[in-house]
């Protein structure tokens, strides 16, 4: 049955995508009926269409054009480098708009405010922004920060923080951020890999920038509590400069520490450790260097200059420096910003994130588009009003979040009933797969005329792969589109392409400017091949399990995420993801509906995990289904029953876990995503050392899975005897 529309655009043709599809149609003479023509359109005219994006609009500032966009006969796995001989600076780029608009606000800065206490905003123009950035970036270069050097930040989501990106890569540094509440000892795990690499590695030619320094808050504060940072910042501070002297690195090492609350610093700033500078004292460097420079000096570099390293998340392993282009970042911003967002300088762009999370540099790539940006840290949930009231207050028209965040306040709080949202044009929702009841909700919770994207990509390629298009309407369910300029396709396990709603592994079949230019410290580039293209030859496999449906075929199919493919279940040979499972155990839920017949004492599902369990000596493997249960309900036969019941009914028999028990946590990362494949790996007798612990928000339940693991294998071992 096709997927129900919910929403369509009272005018796509005002749409900067619709008008993008008609200046191609014009330009060479092609018929473009639809989205679907646009899309293969461009991703079988590669060079083409990214010239076109690169154009669109204002077009890039760069004082160098290109001579060459792609060698398209280079394969995808050699990593081909883009828009070659261009010379470009991304934070250029990032101020460009502002500044025909010096005196229209560009940011607005708002902290989780005390108990009891009004939100307070700190307004930004864009005239103000560029003078701090202009400062920031005298004081940094006074201080020795070069082209390639790695400034790494370890903080909150700030007006400072921006403004240190900027900076930064205005410079032509490289930038590397993460959260307030990630532990010392996850933030030391990544970057100390920005030291330099062992002897006779064989590294990119563009790693040859050493680690500057770090910057870091005295607190934060976060659900109702004042959080000291210091001592984290000591310890990651301790740790790498104990492994710089290790190596016998012998160039100074800043640390600056802000006192982001504005509450002081405990101690005053004398109990500072000797060396550290104040956010005020590194201001001051610039400050008096001004006289010596009117504007800021932007380096130029290459497209594919290093412009920041993320870091996967490291469940299993110590997380990848993942390293991206400066252009491959500006470009595809601006295609999903620009061309699939419709945002403009008349928007005013939300995302709640950490600056250790991807939607980080989403939502700061959002300045080029001119539109004012809004930074908020603290928990999105301690008081859920604080967010709809800043969508009312602040003219919000874009609000991003995640699947999850949405979920929780399903549950628990209606905006529509207590808050205007007048401005509200589009929700974004990713992290996870946005399930189709939350479509509904959305809609009859929050309102009903706005573009709902779920939208899907990754920190690997920092950007999208499918998402929202504020030229399509909105099915239940369904991400609404894949992305222009990426040739998306599903794929069997045998490696060929598949139908139309069949599940497959997601691939990208053409190269692309935000593939990341290369990992930090990878020898030889053997993690970064092994990471994408070990599995299918020639392309690159995500590592989602996904269908491409055939219900939206003016759009070029609609898109289901199922789950991380290294997480597919496969009992007997059959395959199918996770969430076809989650969204039977969304009944359960305590705030979900009472089916007909079925008992209110049954909806006592808080959350939920299932993988699979090797079993018969590897060659095949049960489905095991853990429950949290609410204030420790008991798992009793009619639930077991019902559970058994409403999985055989609504998708088959060889969906029905073998083993279904309850537990007392179920494990997130810090970003909120449940983790398979580590229980996974526990369940099948991996150690607990095997799994990194610093990347959870709750390690201290993965004790009970080590536990389970083994009595489940014992279970097997004494059913093979």
């Amino acid at each position: 049955m096709p997927a129900r529309e919910l929403w369509r655009p009272a005018h796509p043709e005002q749409t900067q995508m619709h008008l993008f599809k008609e200046h191609i149609a014009i330009k060479y003479t092609l018929d473009l009926p639809d989205y679907a023509a646009l899309q293969r359109w461009s991703t079988e005219h590669i060079a083409e269409f990214w010239s076109e994006v690169w154009d669109w609009g204002e077009g890039v500032v760069a004082s160098e054009r290109w001579s060459e966009i792609i060698d398209l006969t280079l394969p995808m796995p050699s990593i081909p480098p883009w828009f070659q001989g261009a010379k470009l600076n991304w934070a250029e780029n990032m101020l460009a708009a502002g500044r025909k608009t010096p005196d229209e606000v560009a940011v607005v800065e708002c902290a989780e405010p005390p108990l009891n206490s009004p939100l307070v905003y700190n307004r930004t123009t864009h005239g103000e922004l560029y003078t701090l950035v202009h400062t920031l970036s005298l004081s940094l270069r006074s201080l020795g920060l070069k082209p390639n050097s790695i400034l790494v930040y370890y903080g909150p989501n700030s007006l400072h923080a921006l403004a240190l990106l900027l900076a930064t890569t205005s410079i032509g540094a490289i930038w590397s951020s993460a959260a307030s509440d990630f532990g010392a000892a996850g933030v030391l795990e990544r970057f100390e890999q920005f030291l330099p690499p062992t002897e006779g590695a064989e590294v990119d030619e563009r790693q040859r920038g050493e680690l500057w320094g770090i910057v870091g808050v005295e607190s934060v504060r976060y659900n109702g509590k004042v959080l000291s940072q210091r001592e984290k910042l000591t310890t990651v501070v301790e740790g790498l400069e104990k492994a710089r002297k290790e190596r016998g690195i012998t160039s100074k090492f800043e640390v600056v520490v802000s006192d982001y609350l504005g509450e002081g610093f405990k101690g005053g700033e004398e109990s500072l450790q000797t060396g550290w500078k104040t956010w005020d004292a590194l201001l001051e460097v610039g400050v008096d260097k001004k006289a010596e420079s009117s504007d800021i000096e932007f380096w130029e570099g290459g497209f594919n200059h290093p412009l920041w390293v993320l870091f996967s998340s490291g469940t299993t392993g110590k997380p990848k420096p993942i390293v991206h282009r400066s252009g491959g970042m500006l470009l595809q911003s601006k295609k999903e910003h620009v061309l699939h967002g419709d945002m403009g300088p008349q928007d005013c762009f939300f995302q709640y994130t950490t600056t250790g999370w991807m939607m980080y540099n989403y939502l700061v790539s959002g300045l080029q588009t001119g539109a004012t940006l809004v930074l908020f840290d603290g928990s999105p949930l301690f008081r859920p009003e604080l967010l709809w009231q800043m969508v009312d207050d602040l003219g919000i028209t874009i609000f991003g979040t995640s699947a999850k965040y949405l979920d929780v306040l399903s549950k628990s709080y209606d905006p529509s009933a207590k808050h205007s949202l007048s401005s509200l044009k589009q929700v974004l929702s990713t992290g996870s797969p946005l399930k189709p009841e939350l479509f509904v909700w959305v809609y009859e919770h929050i309102k009903k005329d706005l573009l709902l994207g779920s939208i899907t990509g990754g920190t690997d390629i920092c950007s999208l792969f499918a998402g929202h298009n504020a030229m399509l309407p909105v099915y239940e369910g369904e991400i609404q589109c894949i992305c222009l300029g990426m040739a998306i396709s599903s794929f069997s396990e045998e490696g060929v392409a598949l139908p139309a709603d069949s599940q497959g592994d997601l691939v990208c079949t053409k190269s692309f400017p935000c593939m990341p230019a290369f990992f930090w410290g990878d020898d030889g580039g053997k993690r970064y091949h092994a990471s994408y293209f070990d599995k299918f030859e020639g392309v690159w496999a995500h590592g989602d399990f996904c269908i491409i449906t055939s219900s939206q075929a003016g759009n070029g199919g609609g898109l289901l995420m199922l789950g991380r493919s290294d997480g597919v279940l496969n009992p007997s040979g059959i395959r199918f993801g996770s969430s076809e499972l989650y969204e039977v155990l969304d009944t359960f839920s305590p705030s979900a509906p009472v089916l007909n017949g079925a008992s209110p004492a049954l909806n006592i599902i808080e959350d939920s995990l299932v993988v699979g369990q090797k079993t018969l000596d590897g060659a095949d493997e049960r489905v095991v289904l853990f429950v949290k249960l609410v204030n420790e309900e008991t798992l009793g036969d009619e639930l077991l029953k019902e559970i058994k019941t409403r999985i055989r009914s609504t998708r088959s028999a060889r969906h029905v876990p073998e083993r279904i028990l309850p537990v007392s946590d179920i494990p997130h990362t810090v970003n909120g995503k449940k983790v398979e494949v580590p229980i996974k790996k526990l369940l099948n007798g991996a150690s607990l050392a095997s799994i990194n612990a610093e990347t959870l928000r709750n390690p201290e339940c993965l004790e009970e899975y080590v536990k389970l693991g083994a009595l489940l294998r014992m279970e097997l071992e004494t059913r093979k005897q």
